[in-house]
């Protein structure tokens, strides 16, 4: 069970850059979770991917020298997850499917991956820290800067660029 938390059910074998894929292997897992239960079943999976992928991640590297393999990417998951929730308030905001918000769906993506790759800040503090708590860590505050992002790019779009 740690295996399958821990790995998004295998995603984390896929290779080059199982980051990269458990990120896109987010995308349309919130989605659905969005369309089954909008923003309450989303924020429910979103703890529960923070605190169960915490649990199997220290789990899972308990007996390992490398505490951050790269096959376990349900950090990837949880931050992306976090990168999209300003697109599921703005398009639940203005009464549209989400989907109709694509360029927050791609900033989203890009933007998280560009910090969880760079790791400026705390980002790279957070992984620093070699346990479990730092791999998940260092996603979560990645997702925060993407989301960050995404809000700037709605608010150049729909304020600056819209006048």
């Amino acid at each position: 069970m740690n295996r399958l938390i821990a790995t998004f059910f295998g995603v984390g074998y896929l290779r080059p850059a199982p980051g990269t894929w458990g990120s896109l292997a987010a995308l349309p897992v919130a989605w659905a979770l969005n369309e089954l239960g909008g923003m309450p079943l989303v924020l429910v999976a979103l703890a529960l991917a923070i605190l169960g992928g915490w649990w199997a991640t220290a789990a899972f590297t308990a007996a390992r020298a490398d505490k951050d393999p790269s096959e376990v990417v349900i950090d990837e998951v949880a931050g992306q997850w976090i990168a999209l929730l300003p697109v599921f308030i703005g398009a639940s905001h203005a009464g549209v499917q989400t989907l109709a918000l694509w360029p927050g769906w791609i900033t989203a993506f890009v933007a998280f991956r560009l910090f969880d790759i760079w790791k400026p800040g705390p980002i790279g503090w957070a992984d620093r820290r070699g346990d479990a708590l730092g791999v998940m860590l260092d996603d979560l505050i990645a997702g925060v800067a993407a989301a960050l992002c995404v809000m700037a790019g709605a608010a150049l779009a729909h304020g600056v660029l819209a006048s």
